[in-house]
């Protein structure tokens, strides 16, 4: 009679507990995966009480009880006894199960072959806009203008390093706010390839009114800039257009009056070095000093070397100061010759040292005008090697290797 209780206890159990959940898991794993995972665990609990429940219906079977009272047995009298000297194993009783219903064992399985809903493709093959991200990169594909930039050759990877600069390119319409913008670059001579390094270097033109870069190109033609300078400013200084008209002024009247050139001379000067318009003027200022106090230069002198070699303006003062150290003092060049070739202020220090030891060496090293085998210091610096040893030294290639290893 307790064995029927027990056993009807337990089924009940299992199938109360069945009946209060709707799905099966077989449902379940179509709707949503993630709820046939936590299914199937509830499962497992709820047949593990299941079969403790059977166990102890089972054990208290075993307890009978005469009708007359007399004897009671329970389980561990039925098994087998262990002696002192000898130790057997000990045998549990084999416990007879129903069969459990088949949503019980129905665990369900993951394979990459399961079907699934045409949302769940969706969230695949597109995924959610990050909320943040440190790369423009998440937001090419839901973005029509990342996509339109790119094609214009902008290098988003170069933009979304500089603070700011993505999330203000995300803000942006691409016919509304960038699309105007393009045309007026086209407009004032700025190529097709060059709009997107354009951009890239100066993306911030595009937060510029439309109004306002009109009257900046309009000040430069009032400056008597041919458009063909206009351009080729615009081109190779992209943040040009994003001074006002006074600040252009400005930097225009420096150079002028710092070099004492004419209206001419500071229209070529701009425009052969249109980055000095938009850079540090600290540099220039200083440089200027270094070649009037430290090196000597009258006025005059700088401003012929400025227009030869604007570079010069903003080179960097120590590697200034060691090659004219070395040209002027060691190699006794006067300052009228350096004025004629100051491209000897781009050119390596290394080069100039070996050429004029090797042609000190030799006997060569002659610099004077008005001397025999006089040596040009333009054909000192610019030559190939080839050419320098063949024309200036009269030796072989070779030879003057074999010098540079022995310095």
């Amino acid at each position: 009679m307790a064995l029927c209780l027990y056993q009807r206890s337990s089924r009940g159990l299992l199938s109360g507990l069945c009946k209060s959940l709707a799905t099966t898991p077989r449902q379940m794993k179509k709707d949503d995966p993630f709820s046939s995972r936590r299914f199937s665990r509830q499962f497992f609990m709820i047949q593990s009480a299941a079969r403790k429940c059977i166990f102890q219906s089972r054990a208290v079977c075993t307890q009978s009880s005469c009708q007359d009272g007399a004897k009671v047995t329970h389980l561990e009298s039925h098994l087998p006894s262990r002696s002192q000297n000898q130790q057997e194993a000990i045998v549990i009783p084999r416990v007879e199960m129903d069969p459990l219903p088949e949503a019980l064992e129905d665990v369900p399985s993951f394979s990459p072959l399961d079907v699934i809903t045409e949302d769940e493709a969706a969230m695949i093959a597109h995924p959610p806009i990050p909320a943040e991200s440190f790369t423009l990169r998440d937001y090419v594909d839901s973005s029509e203008t990342l996509q339109k930039l790119v094609m214009l050759g902008v290098d988003l990877s170069k933009l979304e390093k500089r603070p700011n600069v993505g999330t203000f390119l995300l803000k942006l319409d691409f016919e509304k706010d960038i699309s105007k913008i393009l045309f007026f670059l086209k407009d004032v001579g700025v190529e097709d390839n060059q709009l997107g390094s354009f951009l890239t270097k100066n993306p911030f033109i595009l937060s510029e009114d439309l109004e306002n870069l009109h009257k900046r190109v309009a000040y430069l033609s009032s400056k008597k800039f041919s458009r063909h300078a206009i351009a080729r400013i615009i081109s190779r200084a992209p943040y040009l257009l994003n001074f006002s008209v006074e600040r252009l002024d400005n930097r225009l009247g420096f150079f002028q009056n710092q070099l004492g050139l004419s209206g001419e001379k500071t229209r070529e000067l701009v425009t052969r070095l249109p980055r000095m318009i938009t850079g540090n003027l600290e540099p220039i200022k200083e440089n200027l000093k270094v070649f009037e106090i430290e090196f000597g230069f009258r006025k005059n002198e700088i401003q012929q070397i400025a227009m030869r070699v604007p570079k010069m303006l903003a080179g960097n003062k120590k590697k200034l100061t060691e090659t004219f150290d070395y040209v002027h003092n060691t190699m006794g060049i006067p300052h009228h010759i350096i004025t004629h070739f100051p491209q000897v202020f781009n050119t390596s220090f290394l080069k100039i040292k070996e050429r004029h030891e090797f042609l000190t060496f030799l006997g060569r090293a002659i610099y004077e005008p008005t001397q025999p085998n006089y040596v040009s210091l333009d054909k000192l610096v610019s030559m190939s090697a080839q050419t320098f040893c063949e024309e200036i030294s009269k030796t072989s290639v070779q030879d003057f290797e074999l010098f540079q290893k022995n310095m």
